[in-house]
């Protein structure tokens, strides 16, 4: 008998409110077939963003060639590049036109650890390998080409699955990693969601509003702002 884990999950887990799916895609697994063979990722941390609704999304404004991949399909990657630095990796969520979806942020890598690890020569422990987005991204060999990619269909080198759903009592949600929210209230959107005492789950980090000044400035980290 099949592994019901390795089930594909359908288009309509995705195509229902970010919000609803947000809790429910912790524990699934998001496979990105590589040269060197599959690589897998328990999803251990999520945040949701919710188009026109949402401040802190890339589509609060309307539809841009960046962002355009948000406005169709449920089940499809957005990829994005952040900070000239780094690529960070969505499914859309809703109905078109709506522009929802969900920052995968981190999560275990269950398989093809050894590819992983070639991209992430850097991590000291494999809870490291995606334990936060660009990390995740670099792990899975997620670049910009893969922006409009339908996880949901056969043959297109990304498969998402229904793996084992955490339970309700396991999941916590807090404010989204670096993003003001309305009013600059990072409170008023907790919308990020993860597994509980998941040594794979990123570190927390506030917004910290930006100064600007007429030397070069750091580098923010990659808050992942859908």
């Amino acid at each position: 008998m099949p592994d019901a884990s390795r089930r594909v999950l359908p288009r309509s887990f995705f195509a229902r409110p970010v919000l609803d799916v947000a809790p429910e895609i912790l524990g699934r697994l998001l496979v990105r077939d590589t040269a060197e063979g599959p690589v897998t990722l328990r999803i251990t941390e999520v945040e949701a963003y919710d188009g026109a609704n949402d401040p802190g999304s890339h589509a609060y404004r309307g539809k841009t060639p960046r962002n355009a991949t948000m406005f169709g399909p449920a089940g499809h990657l957005y990829v994005y590049f952040t900070y000239g630095m780094h690529h960070c990796v969505n499914v859309v969520c809703g109905t078109p036109g709506k522009a929802c979806g969900l920052l995968i942020r981190a999560g275990e890598i269950t398989g093809g650890v050894a590819s992983a690890r070639a991209r992430r020569p850097g991590a000291r422990r494999d809870t490291e390998l995606a334990q936060g987005p660009a990390r995740l991204t670099v792990a899975l060999g997620i670049g910009r080409a893969d922006d409009g990619v339908d996880a949901c269909a056969p043959g297109t080198g990304f498969r998402l699955l229904h793996g084992t759903p955490v339970s309700p009592e396991r999941i916590r949600t807090g404010p989204r990693t670096g993003v003001a929210g309305l009013g600059g209230d990072p409170e008023a959107y907790p919308w990020r969601f993860h597994v509980a005492d998941d040594r794979t789950v990123s570190p927390y980090r506030a917004h910290v509003p930006r100064v600007r000044r007429n030397t070069v400035r750091a580098v923010p980290d990659p808050s992942g702002t859908l």
